[in-house]
């Protein structure tokens, strides 16, 4: 009987091992959950049958009881009042009513058990049902949890890269710059060069006015001294 297997399967929790093995675990939860949904409804409906089985039969029992009692009472009265025959009759209705009682009273017994069978079995899966809706709570709140994860680690690796890519820039820009030094060293090296070649040559004419001028007043001391 299918209710019967996946209540056992439920009293052993091997639901925990069918959601291990299950690709898709949410997925399995949900259509677990539905069968055993739908079997609860069953189980109810047969508990909600045995109990008033139950019912009807503690009611036979109860109408045997009180018809017993009354011939009891019919039999004393017919005693009290001389009629020893019709006691008789009286107190063999009774004899025949305790025969029957005997059978309701195990019918009755056999209701009882077979109502808090269903009954445990009707609160057992009311409860399983209760926990799995539970588990199948926190189980999608994992998976969102991890879907989230899993968003937030993709968003890191594209940060990885970026910072890749922004530390290839900055290398590139370092060469840029270094070139650039290395342009305006060279530029300052030139303009030195030339700036000292154009002192040397100005060196040169001022030499030559310094010997002119020291000509001139060699030749105007020759003229002083009449030479």
């Amino acid at each position: 009987m299918g209710i019967m297997t996946r209540f056992k399967d439920i009293m052993a929790a091997n639901f925990n091992a069918l959601l291990d093995r299950a690709e898709d675990p949410e997925k399995m939860i949900d259509q677990y959950l539905r069968n055993l949904e739908q079997d609860f409804a069953k189980v109810k409906a047969e508990t909600a049958s045995i109990m008033t089985e139950e019912k009807n039969a503690k009611r036979k029992l109860d109408e045997c009881d009180e018809e017993i009692a009354r011939m009891t009472e019919y039999a004393k009265k017919a005693v009290a009042a001389g009629n020893d025959g019709e006691a008789r009759r009286f107190l063999t209705k009774k004899a025949e009513l305790a025969g029957q009682r005997e059978v309701l009273s195990q019918n009755y017994t056999l209701a009882c058990d077979n109502s808090a069978k269903m009954r445990q079995m009707h609160d057992k899966l009311a409860e399983d049902i209760s926990v799995l809706k539970s588990k199948r709570d926190m189980l999608k709140a994992k998976v969102k949890v991890a879907e989230t994860q899993k968003k937030i680690n993709n968003m890191g690796s594209g940060l990885e890269d970026a910072g890749s890519n922004l530390a290839a820039f900055e290398r590139m820009e370092n060469r840029v710059n270094k070139m650039l030094d290395e342009a305006d060293t060279m530029s300052q090296l030139n303009a030195s060069n030339e700036r000292n070649s154009i002192d040397e040559l100005a060196r040169k004419y001022d030499a030559q006015e310094d010997s002119s001028a020291v000509e001139d007043e060699l030749a105007a001391l020759k003229a002083e001294m009449g030479l």
